[in-house]
């Protein structure tokens, strides 16, 4: 005689990265069903798309300890915990060997398309608490289906929604007409395809975080490759040249990190790339030879480019989410309560406080935003940081609430400040922590001279010391 089937719905955990699967890792530890829908072919689909990109955080620091625990009866090998792996290596060596270890408690080809609860739109309150979440899915084979879960963990991230050129947070006028030279990733140089299209051409990178330092970086060493003869960088800051500019160097307690801000620095030094700073851009034009030019607000022109690559961040894509009663900060995105945690305008440099299930909650009981997506527009996310997060919330799924309160997080020293709040502002001074800048000014970064005299206006201390 069978047993009968438990009446028990799942814990729907939306997506099958790094922080969605550490969540069904933490699932499966507490005895808890997880059923993880991905909308790409593999685990990781994300990272695989920035898989030549090299993390500056060990493998020591990006698996999950429930994880390992799951994986280790398997055989798996864990990585040298002191050795940097690159995206592919994570999605290879890692994420797809934990899906693995899943089975089918992941499903790929799965997109969510609506969660709500069961019955009860966003205005409905009689019984809402006891209906379950309804899961609205696509699959890649064109079939619906509707889901029934007990909770829901969205860790979809941000990847799929990169922020624009525009410095106002919208599209440029002309960003969209200008699709085809445009590029909202880090180049892959290796790929000879993506090489032939930057070798020998004037590219702007618009943004200042770590994707813009790598960019710039490999731009500069394509410069002085054999087949990269006049390429030249040109680097698009919203903000002025300030001590905190390239991050913090030897100082970072990410030393990949730290290195990634001085490989930057050194491009520009040698003359790799100008820089124009203080400028937020308006519009993207097209001059007669087809070349783009970008318009600052203040109406300044550069000289015209052949390619632009935007890494000005991500933001969170909520509307699936819209029949849910969510709780969010009307600047971040983020969770209320987390807001004030990572909030850039104040900590665009320093350590992210300990938080867990309460800092995550939302109105509507049962749900939570996890790793890059809990973070909305915030800039400075760990995938440490991820995992203690599900650590936490699966606890509080489990109904362990003194583990889910026990939240405990030591991050490294940030070194890299990012994003587009009051820091990014050109006149923006060190005040209570935070980033400091010079006035705008268009500058030439060929001579050592130049940003020593940048580095200068800044003072000593925070994230702003040299």
């Amino acid at each position: 005689m069978n047993a009968p089937a438990t009446t028990e719905p799942p814990v729907v955990v939306i997506g099958a990265g790094p922080v969605g699967l550490a969540a069904a890792a933490h699932l499966v530890d507490q005895g808890v069903e997880p059923l993880v829908l991905e909308a790409g072919r593999r685990a990781g689909a994300a990272v695989r798309e920035w898989s030549h990109v090299r993390l500056f955080s060990t493998w020591g620091e990006v698996v999950d300890p429930a994880a390992d625990k799951l994986l280790a009866p398997t055989g798996w090998t864990r990585p040298d915990p002191a050795t940097y792996p690159s995206g592919g290596d994570w999605a290879d060596l890692y994420l797809q060997p934990l899906a693995d270890v899943l089975g089918d408690r992941v499903r790929y080809g799965a997109t969510v398309t609506g969660v709500s609860r069961a019955g009860r739109d966003r205005i409905v309150d009689a019984d809402r608490e006891q209906q379950p979440f309804v899961v609205h899915v696509a699959h890649s084979d064109g079939r619906e289906e509707r889901l029934f879960a007990r909770a829901v963990i969205d860790a979809s991230g941000t990847w799929a929604t990169p922020s624009p050129a525009g410095g106002s947070g919208l599209p440029a006028l002309g960003e969209k007409a200008a699709a085809d030279r445009i590029t909202y990733r880090v180049p892959d140089l290796k790929d000879p395809a993506v090489r032939a299209r930057y070798a020998g051409k004037h590219t702007a990178v618009i943004g200042s975080g770590a994707s813009a330092f790598t960019a710039l970086a490999y731009l500069a060493d394509l410069a002085k490759s054999d087949d990269g003869s006049d390429t030249k960088g040109v680097w698009i800051l919203r903000r002025g040249i300030s001590g905190s500019t390239f991050g913090g160097g030897e100082a970072d307690q990410l030393p990949a990190r730290g290195a990634l801000g001085l490989a930057a620095k050194a491009a520009v030094d040698e003359g790799h790339a100008d820089a124009v700073t203080g400028f937020r851009t308006e519009a993207i034009e097209r001059d007669a030879d087809g070349r783009l030019v970008l318009v600052g607000e203040d109406g300044r022109r550069p000289d015209p480019v052949d390619e632009v690559i935007v890494l000005t961040g991500f933001r969170p894509d909520l509307s699936f989410l819209d029949e849910l009663r969510l709780g969010l900060d009307e600047r971040l995105q983020a969770p209320v309560e987390l807001a004030p945690l990572i909030d850039p305008n104040q900590h665009s440099c320093g350590t992210v406080y300990p938080h867990g299930h309460r800092e995550l909650s939302h109105p509507e009981s049962g749900v939570y935003l996890v790793g890059m997506k809990s973070y909305g527009r915030a800039p400075t996310f760990l995938a440490m940081t991820g995992y203690e997060q599900v650590r936490s919330v699966t606890a509080a799924i489990a109904g362990d609430l003194a583990s889910a309160d026990r939240v405990e997080l030591t991050l490294p020293e940030t070194g890299v400040c990012g994003g587009a709040g009051l820091f990014d502002a050109p006149d923006a001074q060190e005040a209570d922590g935070g980033c400091c800048a010079p006035a705008p000014r268009l500058v030439r970064l060929g001579a050592p001279a130049t940003v020593g005299a940048a580095d200068e206006q800044a003072s000593a201390g925070g994230c702003c010391g040299s």
